[in-house]
């Protein structure tokens, strides 16, 4: 989900579609649709089809990467939010990952 300075909603774009138990993320990927939506910031998300929407290792070093990334071309994650079936959900900035 891109927003703007106002984090207002300007734009939402599915990245990437995993496979069953993974998904190969690239921060180019996800800024690129921020940068050209003119984004000032960015909250992403996936699901965990388990129903368990604990992070995995993997899950925590994309989302530090994403943000520095984010840093360095002044688009700011806000959150990443993992989200699943059962209603459950994660925040990455609650947990104070981000």
């Amino acid at each position: 989900m891109m927003l703007n300075t106002k984090n207002h909603v300007v734009g939402l774009h599915r990245a990437h579609v995993g496979s069953l138990n993974a998904s190969v993320v690239h921060p180019r990927d996800v800024l690129k649709c921020a940068i050209l939506n003119n984004a000032a910031s960015l909250i992403v998300s996936h699901q965990h089809p388990s129903g368990d929407p604990t992070p995995s290792m993997e899950d925590i070093e994309v989302t530090r990467r994403l943000a520095e990334a984010g840093k360095i071309i002044g688009i700011e994650v806000l959150d990443h939010l993992i989200v699943s079936h059962t209603g459950k959900y994660v925040s990455f900035k609650e947990k104070g990952y981000l």
